[in-house]
């Protein structure tokens, strides 16, 4: 990433926009501008069929899809790839507090940042892709990677679709990546081979292992609508692992 920040009063032609007498005393607005990396940006868009999903080191903006024209992380342009990374949290975090949750830290933030940009395949179904999750070199869990909607398809071939995950891990990842804790996402094809898409870090925020930034929120507005006794057992359940866990906590201290 450029550390430079293009400044337009360097043109030659630049010319200061006249303004009326009330803003004489205000300074020009100097608007950021990074030339030479949109133009390497539209050139690896070209590059990578005209279609990329971006990434930030170890992050995407995945919380920031809402705001995307599309709806989702598919951008064309430098313009939309700044719009995802300007609106999305979990860059911010990458880029503020990366490394908070290290109990070895000597800063927050990486020394330095990379801009990955990935090919984008619209043909691929969400309801494959999964995240697994690797504890002392052992799979101890998998999930869906889009958890904000139920796949009935999955309850149908989850014990395939795990046996074949497991395989994969057995064969190609086990032992190959140098944390013995950490994530990896992968995709089933419909030809049932499994395709690895990307490592993460497995962040820790105490010793009860909580993932950190991993909220379930229900609208207020479902709420006022429902009968009452569905949410009235969410909310009855989620206060009581609550609770638990605070004197978990408290018993571990």
């Amino acid at each position: 990433m450029p550390n430079r920040v293009h400044n337009f009063e360097e043109e030659d032609d630049f010319q200061v926009p006249e303004e009326s007498s009330d803003n004489e005393t205000e300074p020009p607005l100097n608007r950021p501008s990074f030339p030479e990396l949109e133009m390497e940006i539209r050139e690896s868009i070209e590059t990578l069929g005209g279609t990329i999903i971006p990434k930030l080191n170890w992050s995407a903006p995945k919380d920031a899809a809402w705001i995307s024209p599309s709806q989702n992380l598919s951008c064309t342009c430098f313009n939309e790839i700044a719009l995802l990374f300007r609106s999305s949290d979990s860059l911010f975090h990458d880029l503020c507090n990366a490394y908070d949750s290290c109990v070895d830290k000597v800063s927050s933030r990486p020394q330095s940042f990379y801009l990955a940009l990935r090919k984008w395949y619209p043909s691929l179904k969400p309801e494959m892709e999964f995240r697994c999750f690797v504890k002392s070199n052992e799979l101890v869990g998998i999930c869906q990677r889009e958890v904000t909607t139920f796949y009935p398809v999955l309850l149908n071939e989850k014990d395939l679709i795990k046996g074949l995950i497991e395989e994969f891990f057995d064969d190609k990842i086990r032992f190959e990546f140098e944390s013995e804790n950490y994530t990896f996402d992968v995709y089933v094809t419909k030809e049932r081979k499994v395709k690895l898409i990307d490592f993460n870090t497995w962040i820790v925020e105490s010793r009860l292992s909580v993932l950190p930034g991993l909220k379930t929120a229900v609208p207020y507005d479902y709420l006022d609508v429902s009968s009452g006794s569905g949410w009235d057992q969410v909310l009855k359940i989620a206060e009581e692992e609550f609770q638990k866990e605070n004197q978990m906590s408290d018993e571990v201290a």
